[in-house]
């Protein structure tokens, strides 16, 4: 399916999105979809991101940055959310320096490179992804000797559904995923002279 929504002009964006954007093109080298995509509603934009940036960028609780985006590529391929997987895959594998454990966890995180304390943590993030209202205490308890907290498991379960949200939004807009995504994290970085 093709991207149904075009992308607004960049220039023609308010300036504190504008700005964001930039910024985010200045450090990656491109404009990843996601931010135009959402940009065509402004108010909408801000609280996307403002709650992403809550989710992901926080430095209290014992979730890794890698953790937090295992969580999201395991949970968008169980939602088929494509531009998830390919995104979020490629800024797992920077930051876990494992060229192959997006692919891994996308397909089947039990069986992926990855600890005992993730696949516990992800075997969590999918039952929220799948049957949320099956949830009950022996959910937590299998959590706790990882080392996980209940701000731990809010922020699991709190990833899980912002993302649920993000898929549905990317698959029914047909949102693509830059070309740059698919080889990010994959082959060792060119240093620069």
């Amino acid at each position: 399916m093709a991207q149904r929504y075009p992308h607004p002009d960049l220039n023609s964006l308010p300036d504190d999105i504008r700005a964001r954007i930039l910024e985010v093109q200045e450090k990656a080298g491109f404009i990843p979809n996601v931010f135009l995509a959402f940009a065509r509603r402004p108010a909408e934009w801000r609280a996307f991101f403002a709650y992403h940036d809550a989710l992901m960028l926080k430095d209290d609780g014992s979730l890794t940055k890698g953790e937090r985006e295992m969580i999201v590529t395991t949970t968008s391929a169980a939602n088929q959310c494509l531009y998830c997987v390919v995104a979020h895959g490629a800024i797992l594998r920077i930051y876990e320096k494992k060229p192959m454990v997006a692919d891994q966890v996308a397909v089947n995180h039990r069986k992926a490179d990855i600890s005992p304390r993730q696949k516990s943590m992800l075997d969590f993030a999918m039952k929220v992804c799948q049957r949320a209202q099956d949830i009950d205490d022996s959910d937590f308890e299998a959590l706790y000797p990882h080392g996980f907290d209940d701000e731990d498991i809010w922020d699991i379960a709190a990833i899980t559904a912002f993302f649920g949200l993000s898929n549905r939004m990317a698959s029914f807009a047909g949102m693509q995923p830059n070309a740059e995504f698919y080889l990010m994290g994959r082959l060792p970085r060119e240093k620069k002279a």
